[in-house]
């Protein structure tokens, strides 16, 4: 009988897309996989790729759970904040319930193993519970994780939180940290930006505190990186985890899937726009900046602005992704004179297959806001990056890019045409 793994991203699209393909990779190596959304991100799947999308193959099915959160629009971004409280509040009973279900069920063997994403720990309680062997992914990469592991460091040492708003401003976030085994000359501007706060009861600040201690739980500690990336961290990490497994880059190795069916399996939630393609086929090599920032990213309308006017005054050919939600409040919606400005150079869609874009010869430059996913993709494909990173452990990419992987510049302060436009 089939070894039966049970993979539960989590509920973010940053988080789904790199479990899934280590999904498809188990599968392709004999598992039976159940692969577990929240209800809300299924429901999103159906509308955004139709029902077939999320339809049980052979030895592959998908199953739900609720995240405890009351109904919302059926299209927006979940608060992070919020939603991480109520996971970590309302996950274990339902997700205690699906195990036990898989392994009452006569279609499908009994559960051998749990991935779950690193910062949804309660399954480990689950795992625990029902002497299941469990592996945690986190998919940031590893010197995000190694800066999410020093936040109870921080609070030990009264480096967080700030004394006051001023500190973000004033060259207090320069300061230099010589205790993250692994990150030499580490900044605190470089740790991920939940500690940029006054309130010594950040949610998310406690929330990564406690899921990156509750690691050690697992059997072992699984990363979407490449030793000789981030040998320095990953070096540090396996000082304390006696099993630190390094699977990336997975956009690479999905190739080596051979089931169509599953290959096929998608994980985004938004309709991908199919133009993006053959636009970027009638366009000469290298001459193309592709502009993505991500799933989560808010911008106000002046930094919508900004960008846009930026990218109008470079003189260069653009795609641009601007999602529905992009900016704060508003719709994402550019001015008649500036659609005409760029009229013959510039595409912009709601989404896009990122990993397509960036493979393709077109494509000389991202604009990105350094989450780890379009960071080490745009390594594998080997595109220079520009880096605007909004929150999280984005900051930690961006510093690692730009200072030591010299595989990209910064955009810092504020987003101003001028300056960053004629780059």
């Amino acid at each position: 009988m089939k070894p039966h793994a049970v993979l539960i991203p989590y509920p973010a699209q940053g988080h789904i897309a790199p479990i899934l393909k280590l999904a498809k990779l188990l599968h392709s190596r004999g598992f039976y996989i159940t692969f577990v959304n929240t209800e809300f991100n299924h429901n999103r799947l159906v509308r955004a790729r139709g029902p077939e999308s999320v339809q049980s193959l052979k030895d592959f099915q998908f199953r739900t759970i609720p995240d405890g959160l009351p109904a919302s629009d059926k299209d927006a971004t979940q608060d992070i904040p919020q939603l991480s409280d109520s996971l970590r509040k309302n996950g274990l009973p339902p997700f205690l319930d699906l195990i036990n279900s898989l392994n009452e069920s006569p279609d499908c063997p009994n559960v051998s193993c749990i991935v779950s994403d690193g910062v949804m720990s309660f399954t480990l309680d689950a795992a625990e519970k029902l002497n299941i062997p469990e592996a945690v992914f986190f998919t940031t990469s590893a010197c995000g994780f190694q800066a999410y592991r020093y936040y109870g460091e921080l609070v030990t040492r009264g480096l967080f939180p700030l004394k006051d708003e001023g500190q973000i401003t004033n060259g207090y976030l320069e300061t230099e940290l010589d205790f993250v085994p692994g990150m030499k000359n580490i900044r605190l501007r470089d740790f991920p930006s939940f500690i940029r706060s006054t309130d010594p009861d950040a949610i998310m600040v406690h929330y990564n505190i406690l899921q990156t201690a509750n690691a050690s739980r697992a059997k072992g500690v699984i990363i979407n990186t490449f030793d000789e990336l981030e040998k320095e961290v990953l070096d540090a990490l396996r000082q304390k985890f006696e099993h630190v497994l390094t699977i990336g880059p997975l956009q690479l190795l999905e190739h080596e899937v051979e089931d169509q069916d599953v290959k096929a399996i998608g994980s985004s939630l938004w309709r991908e726009d199919d133009a993006c393609i053959a636009w970027l086929n009638e366009r000469a090599p290298n001459s193309v900046l592709y502009v993505n920032f991500g799933s989560i990213t808010v911008l106000s309308a002046k930094q919508l602005v900004e960008f846009a006017w930026g990218l109008a005054n470079s003189n260069q050919y653009f795609l641009w992704i601007i999602r529905p939600d992009l900016v704060s409040g508003e719709s994402a919606i550019l001015p008649e004179e500036y659609l005409k400005e760029v009229e013959g150079r510039a595409l912009m869609v709601g989404w896009c297959s990122q990993e397509q874009v960036l493979a393709h010869p077109s494509v000389g430059g991202f604009l990105t806001h350094s989450g780890w996913n379009s960071t080490i993709e745009g390594i594998s494909e080997g595109v220079p990056m520009i880096c605007w990173p909004f929150f999280a452990e984005q900051q930690t990419n961006c510093r690692y890019v730009c200072r030591d992987w010299a595989m990209g510049l910064e955009i810092e302060g504020e987003v101003e045409r001028r300056r960053w436009g004629s780059w």
